[in-house]
């Protein structure tokens, strides 16, 4: 079972997104800011994380871009989800080191087929 973290400060979407996602078979957890996500990424080594990008303090794109940047946690992908749907903010935050950018609001289907591509195929 795969092990998805969840970087938002909205409880509702975190709601949200962990009923689908446990729904499907993953082990979720959460945290609401940026700064608290990478500690644990850091300790924990998740398969996946879901990034908000409007977020207070350290924001989304900021927190990918240290995430990519680390050989630590380069590994780990990161799905950016935000009400942001600018192409300039997709381009951003792909070029942060995102994996995949999904505008708010999550079509399921979409989300679960982008985390199924992304996760590494049990062998």
């Amino acid at each position: 079972m795969a092990n998805i973290l969840i970087i938002d400060d909205s409880p509702t979407d975190v709601r949200v997104f962990t009923t689908l996602l446990e729904k499907a078979g993953f082990s979720v957890s959460s945290v609401d800011n940026a700064e608290d996500g990478i500690e644990r990424i850091r300790a924990q080594r998740p398969d996946l994380v879901i990034m908000d990008v409007i977020m207070p303090g350290m924001n989304g794109f900021q927190a990918t871009r240290t995430l990519s940047r680390d050989p630590a946690t380069a590994h780990v992908p990161v799905v950016m989800i935000t009400t942001k749907s600018m192409e300039t903010d997709r381009v951003w935050g792909l070029r942060q080191g995102a994996k995949a950018f999904i505008t708010k609001p999550v079509n399921e289907k979409e989300l679960l087929a982008c985390i199924d591509n992304l996760l590494p195929k049990a062998h």
